[in-house]
């Protein structure tokens, strides 16, 4: 391949890479035409992007978007998985796929610098919450604080009330 299609192909990986900053690379080695046509497009039903790379050009591609950390996990053949809403989405879907197949391996992920590599930092990963989850977390939280609050609140003047209504009710 010359330099300039290797230089044109690295810009078109910095260029998807860009705006990631977690990926899960994976390993594909096994799955055949039809597993990988159904494969992708799972992915892309989950707004997950999969693609494909030549190591080399992956290397230095992570080195200009700042995945500095995923270089390591570049070994044999390659895909590179990254998009949803986070990178725990994302391995929990390929987690998911690789129960039905047993052909896909999840190498390892990034998630904002910090490197899950090897099969239980993975499985460790995918328990993780995603950020949607987290925000629920907290909100139920917040909300659940106010509910017992209203709750208390609530059930002495309702205890008040129904004793005045008793009282009421005899006096008639």
């Amino acid at each position: 391949m010359s330099k300039p299609i290797k230089e044109m192909m690295r810009d078109e990986l910095i260029q998807r890479f860009d705006d990631a900053d977690s990926v899960a690379i994976c390993g594909f080695t096994g799955l055949d035409a039809e597993a990988t046509y159904n494969m992708r497009g799972r992915l892309q039903d989950k707004e997950i992007n999969f693609t494909v790379v030549k190591n080399s050009l992956a290397r230095a591609a992570f080195k200009k978007v700042g995945l500095d950390t995923a270089i390591d996990m570049l070994d044999g053949p390659c895909a590179v998985a990254w998009g949803s809403d986070s990178i725990v989405t994302v391995v929990r879907e390929l987690l998911d796929i690789q129960k039905n197949s047993g052909a896909l391996t999840i190498k390892g992920a990034v998630l904002d610098g910090d490197v899950f590599a090897g099969d239980a930092a993975v499985k460790q990963l995918s328990t993780f919450p995603t950020r949607d989850e987290a925000i629920a977390d907290v909100v139920g939280c917040v909300l659940s604080a106010g509910a017992n609050l209203a709750g208390c609140l609530m059930g002495p003047s309702g205890q008040v009330a129904g004793i005045l209504k008793t009282i009421e009710e005899k006096g008639e």
